[in-house]
Order: structure tokens, then C-alpha cells, then sequence
């Protein structure tokens, strides 16, 4: 996931339609009917429920309640019940999920990703985890001691913990072994460059056929933002919210990988026309029109991953979650691999992160708090998350064996690139982030299709100021 569409095929950035997301609010109306009566209440027989909304179909929604098997059977009489809603991308799930509030059915639980931590804390709907975690701290040390900082704050706002990361995706290079080997590529080094990856992309064209050297998708994650990451911009201005002293000095008191960190990422004013993000995307403007890479994909990860493992893109961003999802689209280990996103003037990296959040209209926040310490434990992620659908917070499940059935050779990049490259950021989600998304699949569509990249993007920056007045 980080942030993601929960499926044993679909990875969670999977499902992507650009330009139907502003669309998406005349559809909302039948989310709460199919969601049930509202949030914990009681069945038939008498028993507890807890409701839990998830970003999925409800097929996935069903395996995935199987990670609760724990939980149930250590609190007889409760019946965890989750509830998948689909969409185009965070953004859908996002609305239908606050037209279900409003309508007085909120869940106990929702998934919400990087994306939409803030909008949910910003409105006063999400229960900060704080108290439970001091009370529990004991338990959870295994917990914190097991997951990078970096993700820790990634679900702070405002000095408050919202979540408990259960998974991420940070945004690395995956490449197409069998492409660069039929044109005499070996595997880029660790430090390569933007330079490199302009060469190789050029060979790799150079095959015609319809293959391309790279393809990217339209959307905050994984997008054209890598680039404007690596090349030391953003979209918005970065800054700390103060606080979160309690935690790191808690659960990270000898981390250097902790230094610095606090009470979360306090996304500032709009940034979207500076000259590093305009360069970035003017970049993939140029890939365009040299024929490197076609115009950007607008029918999701799932397409983009069977192009790919259909041997007609040499490279493209994804995170651990492609790891399943080309194993998926029928890609044996060793046929892909990964590699760090290349350095421009920075090797910067940025990543999702996903957990699961309280809503404070939970009548039943004491027990909804137990269901989320069990789903962050190895033997419920893996119910969660199977087939290596997203990469795991926990460091302890890592590893090689786990990686097995479906590659890459080089799977330590997804956690190794928190702890390699410091400066490891998540994508900028401030609480207007519906607003934002939208936005930023409107002007990158708008770029492409001008190759007026100045433009697009000062129609960005007068999007995210309006947006940032309004919330």
C-alpha cells in the first residue's frame, strides 16, 4: 500500500483514472447504504461489531478480515467487519468516505493513507493515539523498535500520532532485465544519475516495437513528482509541527535515523511553479517528445505493470508493491529487478505510508484501539498484506525468504532506502489533499498535452492557494 488500493493483483497504487476524479461526488450517494447502519453497534445475536472501512474491493475486504481472527477469538463476542470501497484513487475513497460521516455512518475504523491523514485529523473526525500509546508503551516497544522513524512521523499531525504504520511504499526504479540485457545494460549502480538513466532509456528505445525506454502514471505518488523530489523541489514548502518529544524520546532515544524528527510534516505555502518542480516536469515533457516515453499512462498501475511484463517498458517508478503486482502479471523472479530512483541534484526519495485510524465518533474507541495494536503485529500483516502486495514497516519482515516466490533480487532497496538516504521524505498531503490531487492530475495532463510545463504549473500554484484558503 503505503497508501493503497488493498488486492492480491492490484497493488495499492494500482487503480488510477487521472481524469474522472473530479467526478467522483455525484456517485457517492451509495456508499452508505452499503456500508451498513453506522458504526459499533450490536447484531442480531447480541454481539459487538467493529466496523472497518477499507480502500478495496469487497472480495479483498474479506480475506483481509481474516487478520482480525485474533483479535475476535481474544474477545468473544466481538465481530470485526470489513467493508471495501472502490475507487480511482485515495482521493475517491477519501470523498465517499466523508459523505458516509456526514451521513451519520462512520465507521470505528478507516485505512488512510499518507494522503489523507491530515484531512481527516485537520477536521477533528480521527482520535489521536496518543494516551493509548504512553499507557501501552511497554507493549509496543517491540513494536516501534521494529519500524523506521521516518514512517512514525509520517502519521503524526500537529505533535499527535493518528496511526500505527502498517505498511509503505517508497518510490524506487524497477527495470526490465531482459530489456536491458538485449541491449547490453548491466544493472545500474547504487549512485546512478539522471544522466545514466537518460542513456539507458535511449538504448532501450532504440528497439522500436513500441517499447519505451520509461512510462510513469499521473498522480501524486510515483509520478513526476520522483523527479521533482530528485531534483530538490515540491509542491508545497516543508516544515515540522512542533511536539512528538514523548514519543521519540520513548521509543527512539539512541536512533540517530530519530534526530530531528517531530511532531510531523507541516506541508506551508504553495511552491508548484519554483524552478526545480517546473524542470522536473518539463523533463518528462522532454522524454516525450524524444520518443522515450510515451504520454503518461491515465489507466492505472495495473496497465502500466502488464506493458512492463509484457517487455515493452525498459523502466518505470514503482515501490514493493510492483514486487506482487508483476508477479502477478505473470513476471518470474529474476525477470525484473530494482533499483534507488537515480540522483539528480539530490537522490532524494519520497514514499506513502498506510495505517489504520480511529474516528472519534467510535462509540467503542477503547476496544477499536486493541483491533489496531493486533493488525500492526507480523502474524496479521501477513493475512493483511499476502503475496508482497506493499512493503512492511516492520524490519524484521524483510527478508529474503519472503521475497522468494516473487522477486526482485534486490529487494532490500524498499527498506533500505529509508535508512540509506536520510532525507527520505513522504509525498506532500496537507489537509486540503483532495483538492490538491485533482488538481495535480488536471495541470500534469494540461503539461503533457501543451508541453507548456511554466504554464500548467502556475495554473498549480493558483489551484493550491485557493485551496489552501478555502481547506
Amino acid at each position: 500500500m503505503s497508501s493503497g488500493i488493498f488486492s492480491e493483483q492490484l497493488s495499492r497504487r494500482s487503480l488510477l483514472r487521472a481524469g474522472a476524479a473530479s467526478a467522483t461526488l455525484a456517485g457517492m450517494g451509495g456508499l452508505a447504504s452499503a456500508c451498513g447502519s453506522g458504526s459499533s453497534g450490536s447484531s442480531a445475536s447480541g454481539s459487538k461489531v467493529l466496523n472497518v472501512a477499507v480502500f478495496a474491493d469487497q472480495a479483498t475486504a474479506d480475506k483481509m478480515a481474516k487478520a482480525a481472527g485474533a483479535f475476535e477469538a481474544a474477545h468473544p463476542g466481538v465481530k470485526v467487519k470489513f467493508t471495501g470501497t472502490t475507487g480511482t484513487d485515495w482521493n475517491d475513497f477519501f470523498s465517499k468516505l466523508l459523505t458516509q460521516i456526514a451521513a451519520g455512518n462512520a465507521p470505528d475504523i478507516a485505512s488512510v493513507a499518507t494522503e489523507g491523514l491530515q484531512l481527516f485529523a485537520a477536521k477533528g473526525l480521527a482520535e489521536p493515539l496518543d494516551d493509548y500509546v504512553r499507557r501501552d508503551a511497554a507493549e509496543l516497544k517491540p513494536y516501534f523498535a521494529d519500524v523506521h522513524p521516518a514512517l512514525v512521523e509520517a502519521m503524526m499531525y500537529q505533535g499527535h500520532l493518528y496511526e500505527l504504520p502498517s505498511d509503505f511504499n517508497a518510490g524506487n526504479m524497477f527495470y526490465n532485465a531482459s530489456l536491458f540485457s538485449s541491449v547490453g545494460v548491466e544493472r545500474p549502480a547504487d549512485d546512478w544519475t539522471k544522466d545514466d538513466f537518460y542513456d539507458i532509456a535511449k538504448k532501450i528505445s532504440a528497439k522500436g516495437g513500441q517499447v519505451v525506454g520509461y512510462n510513469w502514471v499521473v498522480r501524486l505518488w510515483g509520478s513526476w513528482t520522483s523527479w521533482m523530489y530528485a531534483n530538490g523541489g515540491n509542491l508545497l514548502t516543508e516544515g515540522k509541527w512542533d511536539g512528538g518529544d514523548w514519543l521519540w524520546n520513548t521509543f527512539y532515544p539512541n536512533d540517530p535515523a530519530a534526530a530531528g524528527r517531530k511532531g510531523g510534516w507541516r506541508w506551508g505555502a504553495p511552491t508548484a511553479n519554483s524552478t526545480p518542480v517546473v524542470e522536473a516536469l518539463d523533463y518528462m515533457i522532454q522524454l516525450q517528445k524524444e520518443g522515450l516515453s510515451p504520454s503518461p499512462d491515465v489507466g492505472g498501475g495495473t496497465t502500466l505493470q502488464g506493458l512492463f511484463a509484457g517487455n515493452k517498458i525498459g523502466m518505470a517508478i514503482g515501490g514493493g508493491f510492483w514486487a506482487g503486482g508483476l508477479h502477478n502479471a505473470g513476471m518470474a523472479p529474476g525477470s525484473f529487478d530494482v533499483q534507488y530512483f537515480p540522483k539528480w541534484k539530490t537522490q532524494r526519495h519520497l514514499f506513502g505510508a498506510g495505517g489504520f485510524g480511529i474516528f472519534k465518533s467510535s462509540p467503542n474507541k477503547d476496544l477499536a484501539w486493541e483491533l489496531v495494536k493486533t493488525m500492526v503485529t507480523p502474524q496479521s500483516m501477513n493475512l493483511l498484506f499476502p503475496g508482497n502486495g506493499t512493503t512492511s514497516p516492520r524490519r524484521s519482515m524483510m527478508t529474503a525468504e519472503k521475497y522468494a516466490p516473487t522477486g526482485p533480487e534486490h529487494w532490500q532497496v524498499f527498506y533500505d532506502t529509508l535508512t540509506r538516504f536520510d532525507d527520505t521524505a513522504p509525498i506532500p498531503a496537507p489537509p486540503y489533499y483532495n483538492a490538491m490531487a485533482i488538481a495535480l492530475n488536471k495541470r500534469t495532463t494540461e503539461a503533457m498535452s501543451t508541453g507548456n510545463a511554466r504554464a500548467a504549473l502556475d495554473g498549480l500554484q493558483s489551484d493550491l492557494e485557493t485551496a489552501a484558503k478555502t481547506g
